[in-house]
């Protein structure tokens, strides 16, 4: 039975990872400062006698409850991840992409625990090449609105290879991409919960440009078990970890407006400027992770839609 020191762990992803250690009987001490992280996300795990949940920066020292546990993993999953975020939380992302994950580095050297970082296809910036394999290095402006956290997340692959020369640290690296699903944020600024949020409310579906910008769409429970089998396996990466289909934007609204029965109509609004540098394209080569673990999504598109569109419905005020 492993103990996991999570960070992140009431955020959308965290709180889903946090839910599958418990049910394979780990344990799990939960860290989140709830900047982004919702209360509700966690609320059904308080009195688990697997589950902890300490409210802390992370940027700030650790305290006593943390550095003096006995974890055997620890977990950075830290962060603002949203473009709203980007252009509210810049230095707060960059203070938890640098000190935040050194403090959770330093504390796995201390308790000689493997550390996991869930990076992003963010490194890879607007990419040049599709679709985008570990070896590719990126296209990236150091300077753009969306820069404080795509150099922030590169630092943490950075300063994460360097404990692991240096200490001999156990690491993993994941590059998520786009992950949807229950439990995320409604009005966050990302695309799917966007749409899914317009189309609930009948209102008009906002396309960016022309719509023909591509995403590959990962659900929550399949981006949560290729996490797992990286964190649990033996490649220190970094590893790809997200759903190879590839879809328009338009075509995401389409199905999204399908499944809501919404009469929301699809018009195009210029991008606006926190939105300056978004990707074309984005789309994973899994093969790592298919090779190595035996992992590939299985939640089709339209399947993780309909089941965030009834999350939305029964626990979002719409």
């Amino acid at each position: 039975m492993a103990h996991h020191l999570l960070a992140g762990g009431g955020g959308f992803i965290g709180s889903h990872m946090t839910d599958v250690f418990l049910a394979r009987g780990d344990r799990v001490t939960a860290v989140d400062n709830f900047a982004t992280g919702r209360r509700a996300n966690v609320a059904h795990l308080i009195g688990h006698p697997g589950y902890t949940l300490i409210e802390h920066d992370i940027t700030e020292p650790l305290p006593e409850a943390i550095t003096s546990g006995d974890f055997d993993t620890v977990l950075d999953l830290a962060s603002p991840a949203s473009p709203l975020d980007f252009a509210t939380m810049p230095l707060e992302i960059l203070a938890v992409g640098s000190t935040g994950t050194r403090n959770l580095l330093d504390l796995a050297v201390a308790q000689q625990a493997r550390f996991f970082l869930a990076s992003t296809s963010e490194v890879y910036g607007d990419p040049l090449v599709h679709p985008q394999p570990e070896s590719y290095l990126g296209n990236v402006s150091c300077i753009g609105p969306r820069s404080c956290y795509d150099e922030a997340k590169r630092f943490s692959e950075a300063i994460t290879m360097a404990y692991h020369r240096v200490h001999g640290l156990e690491v993993r690296i994941v590059r998520i991409f786009n992950t949807y699903g229950e439990r995320m944020r409604p009005e966050d600024g990302r695309v799917v919960n966007t749409f899914v949020l317009q189309a609930l409310r009948n209102e008009p579906i906002t396309l960016h440009g022309d719509g023909t910008q591509t995403r590959s769409f990962c659900h929550v429970s399949d981006e949560v078990a290729g996490l797992i089998a990286v964190l649990d396996g033996p490649i220190t990466g970094p590893v790809n970890v997200g759903n190879p289909g590839e879809f328009t934007m338009r075509e995401l609204a389409e199905v999204i407006v399908e499944l809501t029965g919404a009469t929301s109509e699809l018009i195009t609004v210029p991008l606006p400027d926190e939105r300056e540098g978004d990707p074309l394209q984005r789309q994973p080569d899994i093969t790592l992770a298919s090779t190595t673990y035996g992992w590939a999504p299985t939640v089709s598109l339209r399947d993780g839609l309909a089941r965030m569109i009834d999350f939305f419905r029964t626990h979002e005020s719409i």
